[in-house]
């Protein structure tokens, strides 16, 4: 959460180089002041070294300052070194133009079906004008992180669990079109929104998961029942085949008899009329040949 009796305060940035500017005059004057006997020439050598010092800035490459004269804006400065006008210039902000990784979320967010979620997610933007951000906004920052959280919730209240679940992708998308439709009059460009986890109430996890079972077991059994018909249907055919044509039927009856004989401890019980028309006594013998082959 952010806290909204924040207040920016910038920094005090005082540079080596202007320490090391500091020292120099300083010094200058008071040896300068000691060898004349001028105690002034001391106090002036400080009063300027410390004006030098001040007016020096330096901004690391991946910054921006933001000069203000007198209360109005100026110019950008940076990065690298950079000089100002004591007491008159002010440096009101430095702007991070880096990819800025910000994490927000949504808590207790009721989605299109009234299906209450907590959604996690990641925002990377960066600030392409600075003028825009620092003078447009208060704490742009801030801003962004808020815009961001108001965007998830819009975009959960109008979307199906199923839909969330299973389209990460355009959900993200929509997000960051949405965020940077609202951030781009400040200056600000978001560059990918990403959804890390989407959490629902555990008992409606289960209820999930029992549906998901249940669904696995009804495509199971149209599964099976499929099979079976078209065997049924292979079946029809076949018997339409061996109708007129009893040599065909007595054949795949004895071929039947000897797969199953053909098989260790297979035991085949049929009528002692089959025995006679079929032969059995020679599928027999074949079967026993085809375990123990002769030497």
């Amino acid at each position: 959460m952010i806290d909204s009796n924040f207040t920016n305060v910038i920094p005090l940035r005082i540079s080596s180089i202007s320490i090391v500017l500091f020292i120099i005059i300083f010094t200058l004057g008071s040896v300068i002041g000691f060898f004349l006997h001028i105690p002034v020439i001391i106090i002036a050598s400080f009063l300027v070294a410390l004006l030098v010092s001040a007016s020096v800035k330096v901004s690391r490459q991946w910054e921006k300052a933001i000069i203000l004269r007198l209360g109005k804006f100026q110019r950008l400065s940076g990065p690298g070194l950079f000089f100002i006008i004591p007491i008159i210039d002010s440096v009101s902000s430095w702007v991070d133009q880096r990819i800025i990784t910000t994490s927000f979320n949504a808590e207790q967010t009721l989605t299109k079906d009234t299906v209450p979620v907590d959604v996690d997610a990641v925002l990377f933007w960066m600030v392409w004008d600075a003028e825009k951000a620092a003078l447009e906004v208060e704490k742009y920052k801030d801003a962004v992180t808020w815009a961001a959280q108001t965007a998830l919730r819009d975009v959960i209240g109008r979307t199906q669990l199923a839909e969330m679940l299973a389209g990460r992708e355009n959900i993200d998308e929509e997000l960051r079109r949405i965020i940077d439709r609202r951030t781009e009059p400040w200056g600000v460009s978001v560059q990918s929104v990403e959804i890390r986890d989407v959490i629902i109430p555990k008992s409606l996890q289960d209820a999930m998961s029992r549906e998901a079972q249940a669904e696995r077991e009804r495509k199971a059994r149209v599964i099976l029942g499929t099979a079976e018909t078209e065997i049924a249907t292979k079946f029809a055919e076949a018997a339409k085949a061996y109708e007129n044509n009893p040599v065909a039927l007595h054949l795949r009856a004895m071929n039947i008899l000897y797969e199953g004989l053909k098989e260790k401890g297979a035991l085949v019980v049929v009528p002692s009329t089959a025995v006679e028309t079929m032969g059995l006594g020679t599928i027999t013998g074949l079967a026993s040949m085809a375990k123990y082959p002769p030497e």
